[in-house]
């Protein structure tokens, strides 16, 4: 039987992981944990996921009603029971603002696959869920299409969701994604990103599928491995769509067309353009000044 105080004390211990990171500033956050059936411990609301102690938490019911605690529990339990109901295996959902994460559901900004294989792995397709109101029950459902396909999910102008079988699986989740946002972002202000060949993402895909994770691409027919097919009926609710970051778009089991030039990714082909481009623009200005005399 799960010990509840050993579940409080691990609670506060990731709250003050996730506030020392900077995930959750001031009162921001919250992290839940399902003990039973019909018992689930949470983090109260207005108060600083750094410095809880195991008395300030709360329990509640299935149905959001609080059973105990001298602080009053966050409105947005609501939406952690929605995913405890529709996912028997999860027992802990942690929410928080990681900056990096999170700047890519306020830009709307499809987060890129074929980059990282530990990602990849791990995560899979990250959706973005549409922008609602925090703490109703709308808010809850919002993420409701993309629960079964994902254990970690931005929510527009919000923050992140995650969820495991454990508090501690459930954040690493949130850990390893802003991490990833922001090694996009620095890698991106470089210049260029490069992703996976299509004989390396089809590698990792099965490398993947053979260590027992389950990943939806291989139930997708004719799937764009590298350009987050999987949740592409959502962005148009949203607004997701690829701007910053252009993934290569091979199908699985179809050949990649040969281009010496760009034969990695659209992204180098831009480049290339764009240094073609300057170039002659730069070519043309001298020949001007140089006839002008």
């Amino acid at each position: 039987m799960t010990n509840l105080h050993q579940i409080k004390e691990e609670i506060c211990d990731i709250g003050r992981r996730i506030y020392n990171r900077g995930f959750a500033a001031a009162n921001d956050g919250n992290i839940s944990f399902r003990m039973d059936e019909n018992r689930v411990v949470c983090t109260p609301t207005g108060i600083s996921k750094g410095f809880m102690k195991p008395d300030d938490l709360c329990v509640v019911d299935m149905n959001a009603n609080q059973i105990s605690g001298h602080r009053k529990m966050t409105s947005e339990i609501r939406q952690h029971i929605t995913i405890m109901k529709h996912r028997n295996d999860v027992k802990s959902v942690v929410h928080c603002h990681p900056p990096h994460a999170t700047a890519f559901g306020i830009a709307r900004e499809a987060i890129p696959q074929c980059i990282l294989p530990e990602v990849d792995i791990n995560m899979g397709d990250v959706p973005i869920a549409k922008y609602t109101i925090p703490g109703g029950q709308a808010f809850a459902d919002a993420i409701l299409p993309f629960i079964d396909k994902s254990d970690i999910i931005v929510q527009a102008n919000h923050g992140t969701v995650s969820m495991g079988p454990t508090i501690e699986r459930a954040y690493f989740l949130t850990e390893m994604l802003d991490a990833y946002c922001r090694i996009l972002l620095i890698a991106r202000s470089l210049g260029k990103v490069e992703y996976f060949t299509k004989n390396e993402a089809e590698e990792l895909l099965t490398l993947k599928q053979k260590w027992g994770f389950k990943d939806p691409r291989a139930e997708l027919a004719n799937c764009e491995l590298c350009a987050n097919d999987v949740f592409r009926d959502s962005w148009k609710e949203t607004g997701v769509g690829h701007r910053a970051f252009q993934p290569p778009t091979f199908r699985r089991g179809e050949e990649t067309p040969n281009s010496s030039a760009c034969s990695r990714t659209p992204q180098n082909c831009n480049d290339v353009d764009q240094e073609l481009i300057i170039k002659t623009i730069t070519d043309r200005v001298m020949q001007a000044l140089v006839r002008a005399g």
